[in-house]
């Protein structure tokens, strides 16, 4: 359906709710409320609240045929406590009626009932509507819409019984099996295509076009990052020297100090904790700086050797591509000595792993060859399923649906339970009540 269809079809200035997986329709639900009843007469809410109810539960259905399946007796069960009815037969219910001595027997009565859930009746107003071979394809997840269910009926796409039904009104009994052909529920369900021609959905073309987009960006953030650095990397350079070259212990000092205030003044991508401990490594140095005079050689030697130690500790918590190019090229030869011991126990792991990757590269060529790419077929390939289907992804419980074969079983009518009605509406309880008075004074 077209897109103005789909907006004329819903509305957003008056939200019409439909038996629909539209995110138009999706939206419109979010703003649903029971209209105000404070400046209309009861006629004008009943014929509110039919209208309302109405466009929702099949609104392709003329009124008169609707009229006409209406009905009054609104089914319910009650659960009853299968060990009571084994023990009694409910006479001691009347002991003592009349004589003053059920008195506390109705008080606890009272207490229970009040404890008790209450039955939804009135949520059962459309219940022969979920008979319906077309609403009960929509409720079994086979198709995005009743209007789309009801075309695949049309169109042959659909047996009931191991024949082909091309009613849509067609009622089912219990015990009644459908099956809709698993193409068309593929096509319903599953993604839509970007081209007809391709493969892609719109929705991994619209993924792809946000990576782009944020790969691009990454590149012109790091563009101008390296621009900004550049002078600072070619200081940096410049002032590296190996720790032997440096005879001048306070000298090596204020190199140290350099170091970690040049990488805490640049504009890498440091986290939090390591700029603090940069900043502590720094008023270290000063300290030590300070106290330079009173130490001895051997103690100062030991000393630098210490916090150049400390300095690659931190470093090397931090990622390659935040470090300057002689800090980065500093910690490559500690990193290579480090992976040289690790050498002997990654070799007992590489087995692991390499028959972990065989097992999941078995594992996606299995998924490959049950889903493959197929620009055939009118849906997206591989398939996945469609956007905003999860808000509707529920299954009635009078329904035994197989997803395998896309067929299912009609087990019995929908019923109304305490605190449950298993016709599914987006209604509240008091817009199910004045719909269910209009259509009881109409009959």
């Amino acid at each position: 359906m077209p897109r103005k269809s789909l907006l004329k079809f819903h509305t957003l200035k008056k939200p019409k709710i439909r038996q629909s997986w539209s995110k138009i329709n999706l939206y419109n639900l979010s703003r649903l409320s029971t209209p105000a009843a404070a400046t209309k007469t009861f006629f004008q809410q009943k014929w509110l609240a039919k209208s309302m109810t109405r466009g929702y539960h099949h609104p392709q259905i003329k009124e008169k045929h609707w009229t006409r399946m209406f009905d009054r007796r609104l089914p319910a069960v009650v659960p009853m406590d299968y060990q009571y009815l084994a023990q009694t037969d409910g006479s001691e219910m009347a002991l003592g009626r009349g004589g003053g001595l059920d008195k506390e027997a109705d008080q606890v009565h009272a207490r229970d009932s009040r404890r008790r859930l209450k039955t939804p009746y009135m949520h059962m107003t459309f219940h022969p509507l979920e008979r319906r071979l077309d609403t009960a394809i929509w409720r079994a997840l086979f198709a995005s819409s009743t209007r789309q269910a009801r075309q695949f009926v049309v169109h042959g796409g659909v047996k009931v019984n191991g024949k082909r039904m091309l009613h849509p009104g067609y009622r089912l009994n219990p015990g009644d099996m459908f099956q809709v052909d698993p193409d068309k529920v593929m096509y319903a369900t599953g993604a839509r295509k970007a081209k007809k021609t391709g493969a892609m959905s719109t929705q991994d073309l619209a993924d792809l076009k946000e990576q782009r987009r944020r790969e691009e960006a990454a590149k012109a953030q790091e563009t101008e990052a390296g621009a900004d650095t550049a002078e600072l990397d070619e200081d940096l350079e410049a002032m590296a020297a190996k720790p032997e070259e440096q005879e001048d212990p306070k000298a090596a000092l204020k190199l140290l100090s350099m170091r970690a205030s040049r990488i805490l003044d640049s504009k890498r991508d440091l986290s939090g904790k390591r700029r603090q401990e940069l900043r502590e490594f720094s008023r270290t140095v000063r300290k030590t700086l300070s106290k330079l005079r009173g130490i001895e050689e051997e103690q100062v030697e030991e000393t630098i050797d210490g916090l150049e130690l400390g300095l690659a500790e931190i470093l090397s918590k931090v990622p390659q591509d935040s470090l300057p190019k002689d800090e980065a090229a500093a910690l490559d030869s500690a990193r290579a000595a480090a992976e040289q011991d690790q050498a002997t126990e990654e070799q007992a792991v590489d087995d692991t792993r390499t028959r972990r990757d065989a097992e999941l590269l078995h594992a996606a060529l299995e998924r490959a060859r049950e889903n493959p790419i197929d620009a055939s077929k009118p849906y997206a390939t591989p398939w996945k399923p469609r956007e905003f289907m999860s808000a509707f992804a529920f299954i009635p419980r009078y329904l035994e649906v197989n997803q395998n074969i896309c067929s299912a079983v009609y087990l019995r009518h929908p019923v109304a339970r305490p605190g449950l009605a298993e016709v599914p509406t987006p209604f509240h309880g008091e817009t199910m009540g004045l719909t269910f008075n209009w259509y009881l004074k109409r009959r």
